[in-house]
């Protein structure tokens, strides 16, 4: 097995882990980046083994993950005019892409505010290194921003989350604790 195979089979596990793909969207991912020299058979056949192996090892997880009470918290954010994103984009200037194109196509003055994290936290937090969450005004205002960032924090203590912020806006909100298990749907 070659090296961009071996990355490959690392992008696969971390997307059937992430539980935000299904095999056919796995599928297509990774047509986008295959090489040529690369057994594309092989890395196919790996997609589904791994999904089975989630499967098992979720029927051991408990019933309300870190994850779900993620999710609720992210529901109640967005309730309260905050544009909450769950995996938006890879990049943090790709979730604030994300962010951007779900408020342009909310009702008008639903959001005043957002909070995401992208893919790269995703990864982060698959590997045990916690999850990051960026967040913000949606106009030019850091007292705005953080107050913001102290709701979303509070919201997330509230859920039972341990949360590291410095207070300042230059800095995401760290969920060091945070046990990556999303179901695959």
């Amino acid at each position: 097995m070659n090296e961009a195979e071996k990355y490959l089979l690392d992008l696969i596990k971390g997307w059937v882990w992430s539980g935000f793909y299904n095999p056919i969207e796995i599928r297509e991912m990774l047509c986008d980046v295959i090489e040529e020299e690369c057994n594309e058979a092989m890395l196919l056949a790996s997609i589904q083994p791994e999904f089975d192996q989630k499967r098992l090892a979720e029927k051991t997880w408990p019933e309300v993950t870190d994850f779900d009470r993620l999710h609720a918290v992210f529901y109640k954010l967005h309730e309260d005019g905050i544009c909450a994103l769950h995996n938006a984009g890879y990049t943090l200037s790709d979730g604030f892409e994300d962010v951007t194109e779900v408020v342009h196509h909310a009702p008008v003055g639903h959001y005043h505010s957002f909070c995401f994290y992208h893919g790269q936290d995703v990864t982060g937090a698959l590997d045990g290194r916690g999850l990051r969450i960026a967040f913000g005004a949606l106009k030019n205002d850091a007292e705005k921003s953080q107050q913001v960032g102290r709701y979303v924090c509070e919201c997330l203590t509230q859920a039972g989350f341990k949360v590291d912020w410095d207070g300042s806006i230059d800095s995401r909100l760290y969920l060091p604790e945070m046990e990556w298990k999303k179901r695959s749907a």
